[in-house]
This record gives C-alpha cells, structure tokens and sequence, in this order.
C-alpha cells in the first residue's frame, strides 16, 4: 500500500472514530496519527477499544479478538491502526 493511501485511509478512520465514537470536541485535524489512542493521547479508553474492534468489522471485514497479542501494537496509534487495517482489510 502506497503512502497516499496510508494517508487516505488514516483520513478516513479519524471520521470513523469521531462518528463511530461520538467524539464531539474533536475534529479530524486534531488527531495526530502518530499520537497514542488510549491514555495521554487521544485518551480512549476499553470501551472505545471494543467499539472500534465493531466498527473494523462492519467497515473493513476486520476481526480483532481480545486476547490477541498483538493489540498493543496495532492499537498503539492512528498510523498503526490503518497500517493494520490495510493489510488485513477484506472489504
């Protein structure tokens, strides 16, 4: 996947999570992509976790179970989320 569609689709999961997430305070251009999702960053919690983990689902086919090990790291960021999201997307 190229940088510019990395970019596209980091454009497009901050409107997701905004929507999906009702994060009224905060508009696209206030998402660093590089940022953390939960914590200091975007300050998401475990709730917002399994929401998003629906939201992968209905929109991109994605299937992401609790107890996978690799969650710290495909959760760690924005820019970490759509990488994970562009090579295991299957719509």
């Amino acid at each position: 996947m190229t940088e510019s569609n990395v970019h596209a689709l980091i454009e497009e999961l901050k409107k997701l999570l905004i929507e999906g997430l009702h994060l009224e305070d905060i508009s696209p251009g206030d998402i660093d992509p590089d940022a953390p999702l939960f914590g200091e960053g975007l300050g998401l919690d475990s709730i917002d976790a399994l929401e998003i983990g629906v939201m992968l689902d209905r929109n991109y086919g994605i299937k992401i179970v609790s107890n996978d090990e690799r969650n710290p790291q495909i959760f760690a960021s924005l820019k970490s989320l759509a990488e994970f999201v562009a090579s295991n997307r299957s719509k």
